[in-house]
């Protein structure tokens, strides 16, 4: 005889046998008992989780002749006609392939026939949302209507496809998902049955890959079997099967990522890769990974929602503190997008090693970066080309430094007075082409301390700032990533002894902020000064763009507009 596959061989017989369905089980059960049997059903549900399996007992316990407490018997000519798929008063119809207005009328004709065996003639139409618009109308009727020998079983994936005239008609029933220690019991029933052994960290992780589909996770256990004939199925030989990647790479991964070490976390995606695993397969277990530390960071007791054991998940909480949710969120949403790019090229794992790289970067960094960045000198040659007139000759209040604190610093200083020769050139030169030039030779030779430090002691806090580049390379991977350049403007507090750190980023702000960062950070910087330093962190709303400014107007909306030539 020919192999049978597992989940054939195995597939319950009666309502006793079904697990992980019971208050559907139970009001199936109930109907046999009492006799209460409707006319029209709707079972819906993701693929696996019992819906064809229970249409087909369900028709063998209204048919059977001698039902033992609403299961069928499985003795009786009704029981083992239908078992063999002999019967011709239970009729399988898919849906995907015979979905035409003609086949629902040939429906309608044999219902006018009783049935030659048993009480009912039951209709299971699996897939039944690829029918068409005329054939459900074609159904609707029959379906209303029907005679009393005759049950109607529709099975679905989509129920949102199926029509509401439909869905009013029948008793609807919603198959869940299978939990995972459901399938892993029912996974170790299987392998005692068939005389094999396996670790239950194996069938874990079979259930979990599985996603709650039972046959999903039957099939998945007759592949590793056959894989490893006769031998104990471990949890590295499902790895090895299933072409999947171990929990602990992606949480070496992951603190790569959020460390900013993109090196490190290219060279663990290229190991994982050389060790078998796909692109696609890597990316949808990393989403999946870090859906379940989101879990965890939210739930005080995610032991059943996440796929972790409860050791593992108290290892991440000792770490996963200091990881904002913005940024777990943020990646979800990157690896999300890339799955779905993955489709449409054939450079999947290029894609894939973007992405790690573009998420070694936290998401803001470049809008902080150019708003805190100094805007570079122009070249002489440029400053030549575009005021071709002598420096000299040029008033002066066109480069006098603006008056006020740099961007950063802390002080309570008045502003510097006005240089009284600079006052007459205060228009632009454009309105007074003819006028002779102003002469500052005392402004331009005298230097100014930069605006904020005349009353600035030259504490510690100011030794910190000219030791920025060392404190930087002194910190650690986590503090290093966040001090980068262009992440904060630092500035200096009035009394010298602390260091003020601007951010319009309130992610930034709020992890340098929390209690364990800022105190790491002060015992660093007063380290390496020598001297002890305070550390504030201030968080900067941005303002809101101006819309009727064309350039940031533009940004807002995100369109493109032509400028077309008159």
């Amino acid at each position: 005889m020919s192999y049978m596959a597992l989940y054939r061989k195995f597939r319950p017989d009666v309502f006793d046998e079904v697990k992980g369905q019971d208050a559907i089980v139970a009001t199936l059960r109930n109907q046999v008992r009492t006799g209460r049997t409707g006319h029209a059903y709707l079972f819906c549900g993701t693929r696996g989780t019992g819906k064809t399996t229970l249409a087909k007992i369900f028709a063998k316990a209204i048919n059977c002749e001698h039902p033992v407490d609403g299961n069928p018997c499985g003795e009786c000519d009704s029981c083992k006609a239908i078992a063999e798929g002999r019967s011709m008063n239970v009729i399988e119809i898919d849906a995907a392939s015979n979905n035409g207005v003609d086949n629902i009328r040939e429906i309608r004709e044999e219902v006018s026939y009783r049935p030659t065996q048993g009480h009912y003639k039951v209709y299971i139409i699996d897939e039944v949302h690829m029918l068409s618009t005329s054939a459900f109308n074609a159904l609707l009727k029959t379906l209303e209507e029907p005679p009393e020998y005759v049950v109607f079983i529709l099975a679905t994936t989509e129920a949102r496809s199926i029509l509401p005239t439909i869905t009013s008609r029948c008793q609807r029933f919603d198959f869940k998902r299978m939990t995972s220690q459901v399938m892993v019991d029912r996974l170790s029933e299987l392998m005692k049955r068939e005389g094999a052994e396996g670790e239950e960290k194996a069938l874990e992780y079979i259930a979990r890959k599985a996603d709650g589909s039972m046959r999903d996770a039957i099939s998945l256990l007759d592949q590793c079997l056959t894989y490893y004939p006769g031998e104990m199925l471990t949890y590295d030989h499902v790895l090895e099967m299933i072409g999947t990647v171990d929990t602990e790479v992606f949480e070496d991964l992951f603190k790569a990522v959020i460390s900013c070490d993109t090196s490190r976390a290219l060279v663990i995606l290229e190991n994982a890769m050389m060790e078998g695993r796909e692109a696609p397969q890597i990316a949808l277990d990393f989403g999946w990974y870090l859906r379940n530390l989101l879990l965890c960071k939210n739930i005080d007791d995610p032991a059943g929602m996440v796929d972790f054991s409860s050791t593992v998940i108290e290892g991440i909480r000792e770490w996963i503190g200091g990881v904002s949710e913005e940024r777990i969120i943020a990646a979800i949403n990157d690896i999300a997008e890339t799955q779905a790019r993955m489709r449409l090229t054939a450079q999947k794992r290029v894609l894939l090693e973007m992405t790690i790289i573009r998420l070694c970067t936290p998401p803001g960094t470049a809008a902080v970066h150019s708003e805190a960045a100094p805007v570079p000198e122009r070249s002489a040659a440029a400053k030549d080309q575009t005021h071709p007139t002598p420096k000299e000759q040029i008033p002066v209040s066109q480069f006098a430094p603006k008056v006020g604190p740099e961007p950063g610093q802390e002080t309570d200083t008045k502003p510097a007075p006005k240089d009284p020769v600079a006052q007459p050139a205060a228009e632009p030169a454009v309105s007074a082409p003819k006028a002779p030039p102003v002469h500052a030779p005392e402004a331009q030779q005298v230097p100014k301390k930069p605006a904020g430090q005349e009353s600035v002691p030259d504490g510690p806090a100011r030794r910190a700032m000219k030791m920025l580049p060392e404190i930087r390379q002194a910190a650690g991977p986590m503090m290093r990533s966040y001090l980068r350049e262009g992440r904060f403007r630092v500035g200096v507090a009035a009394n010298g002894n602390m260091m003020v750190f601007k951010t319009t980023n309130k992610m930034y702000a709020d992890w340098l902020n929390a209690g364990e960062h800022k105190k790491e950070l002060e015992e660093l910087i007063s380290k390496v000064v020598g001297d002890k330093v305070g550390v504030a962190v201030k968080w900067i709303a941005p303002k809101e763009p101006d819309l009727y400014d064309p350039e940031r107007g533009l940004q807002q909306i995100k369109m493109d507009i032509i400028k077309e030539e008159d």
